[in-house]
């Protein structure tokens, strides 16, 4: 088979989801190692030059240049789904495009003017920054969702997509400042988060497939969980003080998710196999 066989959009659409989450962990590792001020508060030069001359410059730089690769593939997918039939489609990957120069823009603010606070960085644009690269990625996957042919009932895709979802979802909350069994150091940071886009990524094609599915009212309940997702995630990033309280409220995020998610699988597995539905989404 030759390569242009093989790349067909809804790969190309799934492999720049992928490298979308890859640059949001990076993401992620930069900001909790300090790196994005390593450049001494420049964009998009590095060190006073196009080359980083440390290793904390590096890490910044090299984040800078997977955004810049990926920026391209999200406009290519956005540009390649407009030859597709598919409404839904090209109107998520335009709406990701869309969000692109905004998420560049805070990203430059976030390691010039807002790392010139005492603390370094500034809360409410470091989670603008990160609101923005978690909504891109949510477009993206429903993109990759929307081009994508699925077989088979969609009761048994939704509870493939659940199981996955709630194992992102405990190893997130591991992970996580709330129990800390492990160091919350910059790579268990990083590892947090892509868990967490996992379990996004898993309840949105759960979210979908429910809606041809004989239960549909259910993609109600894992959309409230995405969100309870987001929730965790945001609050599990340093943008607030860590209080006892908000280790409680973190904690319940997870707890509401995990339960959420269970119960889904569970009433999924009550329904009559000759009601499951085989409708492709």
């Amino acid at each position: 088979m030759r390569l242009r066989d093989r790349v067909t959009f809804p790969r190309f659409a799934a492999f720049t989801t992928g490298l979308t989450l890859s640059l949001v962990m990076l993401g992620v590792y930069t900001a909790a190692t300090g790196s994005g001020l390593a450049c001494s508060a420049q964009w998009p030069l590095c060190d006073n030059g196009l080359l980083p001359q440390t290793i904390p410059s590096f890490i910044e730089w090299f984040h800078r240049l997977v955004a810049m690769i990926t920026g391209w593939f999200i406009l290519g997918t956005a540009i390649w789904s407009w030859r597709r039939p598919d409404r839904t489609t090209r109107l998520t990957a335009t709406l990701a495009v869309v969000l692109l120069p905004l998420q560049i823009s805070i990203g430059a603010v976030t390691v010039t003017l807002s790392g010139l606070f005492p603390n370094g960085y500034s809360p409410p644009t470091q989670g603008a920054h990160l609101v923005v690269a978690l909504t891109i990625f949510s477009l993206l996957v429903w993109t990759t969702l929307s081009a994508w042919e699925f077989e088979g009932p969609a009761l048994d895709r939704v509870e493939r997509a659940l199981n996955v979802a709630f194992g992102a979802v405990v190893v997130s909350a591991l992970v996580s400042r709330v129990f800390a069994p492990t160091p919350y150091g910059p790579a268990g940071q990083a590892v947090f988060y892509g868990a967490a886009l996992v379990s996004v990524g898993t309840l949105l094609a759960a979210t979908r497939w429910l809606a041809a599915s004989a239960v549909p009212r259910l993609r109600l309940v894992t959309a409230g969980t995405v969100a309870l997702v987001f929730a965790a995630m945001l609050l599990g990033r340093d943008l607030v003080f860590y209080t006892p309280t908000v280790r409680v409220v973190n904690a319940l995020a997870f707890l509401l998710a995990g339960v959420s998610i269970v119960a889904v699988i569970a009433l999924v597995r009550r329904t009559p196999p000759s009601r499951s539905g085989s409708v492709a989404s």
